[in-house]
């Protein structure tokens, strides 16, 4: 897509203009070392998309599309500090480097680093973009912690699930989104349907993070294979196996989810359960339901068809992805 490679263009263009140079090293390196690896870089593209179909300024969007890209990597180093997760991106994680101390430091600079950006909007500006950027800072810690709760939760139901991947993951594409209409001087009625498109396409995209996590190519995941399991994550996959899965098999899952452990029998045996249910299938089914519900705030949306394309295109991109 090509519009993509435009935008991806300008953020890495943008990201190596400001490439810390501060002082100590040994904080700012960790901080460039993750900003370098990249990633698709889809949030600020997000920021972008949604400024540039309400005809707004994309340099002045520019630097809060950085902020939120900042943003996101911050919470990618504490997640893998808690996570003890040693790859991301196919990488070595900042914490296995440079150790936790150095990990939980240069997350937080990066943070603070990602408010700056937003200085240079004019006041009522600023004001509207703070208020959505810090609520969704506060949305996604509580998310990070229904997360950690989940692990030792004996019971999860679905829409606990759903919540917790709402505040970790669809909360930060729909503020993206709406970040981006903000600055091009969209109404609150279309700022708010491309939040709601913004947050399905999140939700659908974790819910697909999940499915890759056990079912998908790992070479190109660039995590380690059935992580979640691992750690007794309690992942939609987990929880469609619950609900389908015989009393014995019910039982099994118990019992593997009940001790966190590197035995690879755990992970066999779970994800022959997950086979033997069928949620492999459920779960893509479920990702196009939410991909279908941001299409119809998407449709909301009152610009021309034209503009809108490339969200279609957008959306449908992150549903066929392997990494």
């Amino acid at each position: 897509m090509q519009f993509l490679d435009e935008y991806q263009d300008m953020v890495a263009t943008a990201i190596d203009k400001y490439i810390f140079k501060d002082k100590p090293e040994e904080l700012y390196a960790p901080m460039n070392y993750i900003i370098s690896h990249g990633g698709k870089r889809l949030r600020p593209m997000m920021v972008l998309m949604a400024c540039e179909m309400f005809d707004g300024d994309l340099q002045k969007a520019l630097k809060p599309a950085l902020a939120i890209e900042f943003f996101h990597n911050f919470t990618l180093i504490h997640d893998d500090i808690m996570d003890e997760a040693p790859l991301r991106r196919g990488k070595a994680t900042i914490h296995t480097l440079h150790g936790i101390n150095t990990g939980i430091l240069s997350g937080d600079a990066l943070m603070f680093k990602a408010i700056k950006f937003f200085e240079d909007l004019e006041p009522n500006l600023y004001k509207a973009c703070m208020r959505v950027f810090i609520h969704t800072g506060l949305l996604l810690c509580e998310g990070q912690q229904y997360d950690i709760n989940f692990e030792t939760q004996d019971e999860v139901t679905f829409n606990d699930y759903i919540r917790m991947i709402t505040y970790k993951t669809g909360i930060l594409s729909a503020s993206s989104f709406e970040i981006g209409a903000l600055i091009a001087g969209a109404d609150f009625k279309d700022a708010k349907a491309i939040f709601n498109f913004g947050k399905h396409v999140g939700i659908a995209f974790q819910i697909m993070d999940d499915y890759l996590d056990v079912f998908g190519n790992q070479e190109q995941f660039g995590k380690k294979h059935a992580g979640d399991i691992y750690e007794n994550k309690k992942t939609v996959l987990y929880l469609l196996a619950k609900e389908h899965g015989t009393e014995e098999e019910q039982k099994e899952l118990d019992f593997w989810y009940s001790k966190k452990t590197d035995n690879v029998d755990k992970v066999y045996s779970v994800e022959k359960i997950f086979r033997r249910t069928r949620v492999d299938e459920k779960t893509l089914h479920l990702i196009q339901e939410h991909n279908d519900l941001a299409q119809q705030y998407l449709n909301k949306v009152s610009v021309s068809d034209e503009k809108k394309k490339p969200f279609i295109e957008l959306a449908n991109y992150l549903l066929r992805r392997e990494s």
